[in-house]
């Protein structure tokens, strides 16, 4: 009996840290480099940061609109789901909540930026 509770909660654990960890199906992850090299190159693209309101008054990127992330839900349709949507935040994290948040709203293009605002130089 207790084997099979042991092997229940092993893939429990399995299971979570997969989720946690793992991109999610069709979110392209790329690194502060990457990302200035996208700011160069605009194009389609909408860019979003989800920190807060004071994180994002202490420093931002100008070219990011503040959407916090627990604003997102209510405010999606400020974005365009056709076009490419970059979501930041300080560590990355909370731009991988929301980016998996983004592509279950529909959205086809998402890209998380890793690091976020704490690789940012």
């Amino acid at each position: 009996m207790g084997t099979i509770f042991n092997i229940i909660i092993l893939g429990v654990i399995v299971w979570f840290l997969y989720q946690r960890f793992v991109p999610a199906k069709g979110i392209k992850n790329i690194n502060v480099t990457e990302l200035k090299a996208e700011l160069n190159n605009k194009g389609d693209k909408q860019f979003i940061d989800v920190r807060t309101p004071n994180e994002y008054r202490g420093n931002h990127i100008k070219e990011f609109k503040n959407i916090p992330l627990n604003d997102l839900g209510k405010r999606a349709q400020e974005l365009s789901k056709d076009k490419e949507v970059v979501v930041i935040c300080q560590s990355g994290l909370r731009s991988s909540h929301a980016s998996k948040a983004l592509k279950k709203l529909g959205f086809k293009e998402v890209t998380n930026v890793k690091g976020g605002m704490s690789s940012w130089r």
